[in-house]
């Protein structure tokens, strides 16, 4: 199957590039960017995304809250959520991955990690 859906939320236009540029090695993927929680939740509520990769620290809502917000979604119950944070605390992972993420990265970001990561979660 090509033509997944990928919604990146991340406040950093720099991390946001990265992490794009990353995601388009993968065939078929559309990616969209949203540059916080309530951006991310408008794109989710117009469209259907396959994947959603977000950052925990930022502003108006943090990763987890929108992460809780994804998995309180019947639309979205099942889909893989990356989390992707400078936040390498054992209990910011526990916490996001008890709120439903799919896998918890840290940064600093390496392309391959994201890359590994995307392919296991959506078998591509």
């Amino acid at each position: 199957m090509t033509g997944y859906k990928v919604l990146v939320v991340e406040d950093s236009p720099t991390m946001r590039q990265l992490i794009v540029f990353a995601l388009k090695r993968i065939r078929g993927f559309q990616i969209v960017e949203a540059n916080d929680g309530v951006d991310g939740l408008k794109k989710l509520s117009a469209d259907k995304f396959d994947l959603i990769l977000t950052d925990i620290n930022m502003p108006i809502m943090d990763g987890l809250k929108l992460v809780s917000m994804v998995r309180n979604d019947p639309n979205y119950k099942e889909t893989p959520i990356i989390v992707i944070t400078t936040e390498g605390a054992t209990e910011d992972r526990e916490r996001a991955l008890a709120l439903g993420a799919n896998e918890y990265i840290t940064k600093p970001i390496q392309t391959m990690k994201i890359l590994e990561t995307v392919k296991k979660l959506m078998s591509v």
